[in-house]
């Protein structure tokens, strides 16, 4: 029904134009017909995206030939006039991480940008439609094959969604067509959801920045094509959808990934995953000069007050904590790739040697200085590289236990919590002036409580902590140690969502 309103509204706003502005819609329209060769209702509806981006253009003041430019379409190029035959392998960290999981549903991950004023739907989906065909890897459906998953080409229309449902939800690969990313609105924010064996979050960031800049520029703010921003109508790189796993593993020896269950944050858990998200926002400066007033990085100073926050968290008094730390691997190799690139170090402290950060930061420093070494790295990556090859030939259905066996793998039982920080994100002329702050959101996985994660822009640095129980106990002492360093954050998120 509200197509078909829309359609009759369109009709309605053709007949207030001059023969010679019909005569230029139906010439546009023509153009954009000849770049759409899909089945008919995906032609149908996107279509219908460019009549619904005209008719808010015409209600906004922008006179037709203006809107007309901006939605040119050009700006398809021949991504939706030419057959889906591409199929992606997975690489070998996207191997790798689902192995502890469910063959069913994978990790999701979002990456938000909030922006200086209410998202406008009908330019966000045009945004995505010209942006897709500049990530082809992410215009994909991900499958279950016999040995892997992998990653299948997809021509379609990809919806822009207001949020309707807990961040990161699950997606489940079993469905047919399952998309690999969700783009979502809620107010002035827009975020994207990914599937990690798609990307990580610096190809996660790339496309955000990406597609703000191209919705910026439907809304007549050009944003130049720099730090991270791709031009939509450039041509992919091969690099960008390479897997460099293959090309940076050396014959040196390699590290598995066994280890010891850690202690695990009391508190139920919740049926709903996440329950809750909650958000501390502060200064980056404040937080960078807490750091280096005790000579350390922000990573280390974060990590050893959730050292703090889980043994407040707990009822135990014996065992260890262990909190995995996803490390970038562009860090070490130079690569274009926008795939997965990263792996982890751990971090862990016996419980009765937690006690405060001042105590705790130099033992914690010198376990991720060791832990990001990259000696330390190499290894991880040859064993990563090492388990696909040994299993590659073990059918995926019982893949999983067998990797358990050989390996070791004891998966969400070997980590308490994760810290996952992506850093300052650079953001270029045109974009930075409408870009409030960023957030970054870890789905939660079976075990760990919470999950928090990281990322600095336009001053602004956000902790996000992903909860899997109602306990409220490791967020409040984190509040209360950001209150101990002399930084008062803004908390925003949540609240619980129906359990």
């Amino acid at each position: 029904m509200a197509k078909k309103r829309a359609a009759t509204e369109f009709s309605q706003y053709l007949s207030t134009l001059t023969d010679g502005e019909r005569g230029r819609v139906d010439g546009f329209f023509r153009l954009v017909d000849q770049h759409l060769r899909l089945p008919r209702e995906w032609k149908r509806q996107l279509v219908c995206d460019f009549e619904n981006a005209i008719l808010w253009y015409s209600k906004n003041g922008v006179d037709l030939s203006s809107a007309l430019d901006r939605l040119a379409p050009v700006n398809l190029g021949g991504f939706y006039s030419r057959p889906a035959e591409d199929w992606f392998p997975l690489d070998a960290a996207a191997k790798v991480y689902p192995l502890s999981m469910s063959h069913k549903q994978m990790a999701v991950f979002r990456l938000s940008m909030y922006l200086d004023a209410d998202v406008v739907p009908e330019l966000l989906q045009m945004a995505l439609t010209f942006t897709i065909k500049r990530f082809p890897f992410f215009a994909t459906t991900v499958k279950s094959g016999f040995f892997w998953h992998y990653i299948d080409a997809a021509k379609r229309r990809f919806p822009v969604e207001p949020e309707s449902t807990v961040p990161c939800a699950d997606i489940n690969v079993s469905l047919t067509g399952s998309k690999s990313f969700r783009v979502l609105y809620y107010k002035n924010r827009i975020s994207c959801e990914f599937f990690h064996i798609l990307t990580d979050g610096t190809g996660g960031t790339v496309f955000l920045k990406t597609l703000v800049a191209e919705y910026l520029r439907l809304l007549g703010c050009e944003v130049k094509c720099e730090a991270g921003v791709l031009d939509v109508n450039g041509v992919p790189d091969a690099s960008e959808s390479a897997d460099d796993f293959k090309k940076y593993v050396s014959g040196r020896k390699s590290s598995g990934f066994v280890d010891k269950p850690a202690l695990q944050m009391g508190g139920k858990l919740s049926a709903v995953k996440p329950c809750q998200v909650i958000h501390f926002d502060m200064t980056s400066d404040e937080l960078r000069d807490a750091a280096r007033a005790r000579n350390a990085s922000v990573t280390a100073l974060v990590t050893s007050m959730m050292f703090i926050a889980c043994k407040a968290a707990m009822d135990r008094q014996q065992g260890t904590v262990h909190i995995q730390v996803p490390v970038n691997m562009r860090n070490y190799f130079e690569t274009g790739t926008l795939r997965n690139f990263s792996l982890y170090a751990n971090v862990h402290l016996k419980l009765p040697e937690i006690s405060t950060v001042d105590e705790i930061l130099p033992e914690v420093t010198r376990q991720l200085k060791a832990g990001f070494a990259f000696d330390k790295m190499q290894e991880m990556m040859n064993g990563a590289v090492k388990l696909v090859r040994s299993v590659r030939f073990v059918p995926l259905f019982i893949k999983c236990p067998v990797a358990r066996v050989v390996y070791g793998f004891l998966g969400d039982r070997a980590f308490t919590t994760t810290l996952s920080n992506l850093g300052v994100v650079e953001l270029p002329e045109g974009l930075s002036e409408h870009v409030e702050k960023m957030d970054f959101v870890l789905g939660t996985v079976a075990l760990a409580r919470a999950a928090v994660s990281m990322v600095t822009a336009n001053g602004t640095a956000t902790v996000s902590v992903a909860k899997l129980t109602t306990d409220p106990s490791f967020e409040e002492r984190m509040y209360s140690l950001f209150l101990d360093l002399g930084i008062k954050p803004r908390l925003s998120g949540s609240e619980l969502y129906s359990l």
